[in-house]
Parts: structure tokens; C-alpha cells; sequence
């Protein structure tokens, strides 16, 4: 089994940066990369940036890139979301999960989840 633990969500004013953290554990496999996702009231969860655990492979959502940075700790077993240039729309819980199979950016191909931690940017 695996089990992820987000943490490091919080209140930020627009512009401001934050850092999330995604601990995973688990022996039954390694997945070979890990993902961030993030989900507003009544929309639909979206990805937003995805790390291979082995060469640090990155993809990012288009509304993020240039101001997200993900990244992994393998000693740590623990992959990064460094947010700066927070804007309100970036408001969501986000979430982590393991990526097992199909594309980066489908949900379908994300095994486990974390409970989320909530990111507020204020403006």
C-alpha cells in the first residue's frame, strides 16, 4: 500500500509564495512518479504538475508554469510544490497521488491520494 500526507497549505496574500509537501510511504511498489492535484468548490479536480521519481521528469499546467516548481527528495521519499506568484484563482485544497499508468495529466492514472491541504490566496 502507499499512503501520502500533503501538508503546508495555508493563507496567502496574492503574490505571495508557499511550499507544499508530500510525504509518501508504502512497501508493496514504488510508483514511478507522483502528481499534484487541486480541486475548488463545485469544480472538477485538475492536474496541476507531476515529478518521476528516478530523472525528475517535469509537467505542469499551463496557468502554473513559470511559477510552480515541483520536485523530489528521494532520501525523504517527499516531492515539493513551491508555489510563488500566488493568485486568488489558485485557491484549492491540492492534493497528491501516486502515477501508475496513462497520461500526466488524468486522474484515472493516480492510484492514491492524500487528504488534501487547503491553499488560500487572498487579494
Amino acid at each position: 500500500q502507499v499512503q501520502l500526507v500533503e501538508s503546508g497549505g495555508g493563507l496567502v496574500q496574492a503574490g505571495g509564495s508557499l511550499r507544499l509537501s508530500c510525504a509518501a510511504s508504502g512497501r508493496t511498489f514504488s510508483p514511478p512518479a507522483l502528481g499534484w492535484f487541486r480541486q475548488s468548490p463545485g469544480k472538477e479536480r485538475e492536474f496541476v504538475a507531476r515529478i518521476t521519481w528516478s530523472s525528475g521528469i517535469t509537467y505542469y499546467k499551463d496557468s502554473v508554469k513559470g511559477r510552480f516548481t515541483i520536485s523530489r527528495d528521494n532520501a525523504k521519499n517527499t516531492v515539493y510544490l513551491q508555489m510563488s506568484s500566488l493568485k486568488p484563482e489558485d485557491t484549492a485544497v491540492y492534493y497528491c497521488a501516486d502515477h501508475y499508468s496513462g497520461a500526466y495529466d488524468d486522474s484515472a492514472g493516480y492510484r492514491y491520494w492524500g487528504q488534501g491541504t487547503q491553499v488560500t490566496v487572498s487579494s
